[in-house]
C-alpha cells in the first residue's frame, strides 16, 4: 500500500485546508484510497470545497493522532473515470452511502506531487514517501 495512504488512514479524521480568495478554508475528511499507485480524495461538485479545487488546486492536508501529526501537501487533479470513482466506493473509508457512480456529483481527485512529514512531540520530523 502506498505509504502517505497507509499513514493518513492511520489517523482516522485529516483536515483539508483551500483557499476561498484571499482567505483559508479547513474542513474534516475520512475518505482516501490509494488507486494506480496514487492518492485520492473525493467531494461534491455541488459543494464549496469543489468550487475552490477548480480556482486553485493546491491543498495542504493535517491529521493529528497520539501526539502525531501528519502534514501533506499537494495538487489535487480531478480524475473523471468511473474506475477511480469506483475504487474510492470500495475503500472502506469511502463515501459508498452518500455517492453512487453515474449521479452527476461523485467526484475524485488525484494527489500530485505529495509531499507529506509526520511529527511528534518527541522526535525530530520524518519524510513519509508514497
Amino acid at each position: 500500500m502506498n505509504k502517505i495512504v497507509e499513514a493518513v488512514k492511520g489517523m482516522g479524521v485529516f483536515f483539508i485546508a483551500t483557499t476561498d480568495g484571499d482567505s483559508p478554508r479547513v474542513r474534516p475528511f475520512s475518505s482516501i484510497t490509494e488507486f494506480e499507485g496514487n492518492i485520492y480524495f473525493c467531494s461534491n461538485n455541488t459543494k464549496d470545497f469543489y468550487k475552490q479545487i477548480v480556482k486553485n488546486p493546491k491543498v495542504e492536508i493535517c491529521a493529528f493522532k497520539d501526539n502525531e501529526w501528519l502534514r501533506l501537501d499537494g495538487t489535487l487533479v480531478r480524475d473523471d473515470r468511473d474506475e477511480a470513482r469506483a475504487a474510492m466506493l470500495a475503500d472502506p473509508t469511502g463515501p459508498s452511502g452518500l455517492y453512487k457512480l453515474g449521479d452527476g456529483i461523485f467526484e475524485v481527485f488525484r494527489l500530485e506531487n505529495p509531499k507529506c512529514v509526520k511529527y511528534s512531540f518527541t522526535s525530530a520530523p520524518v519524510e513519509i514517501k508514497a
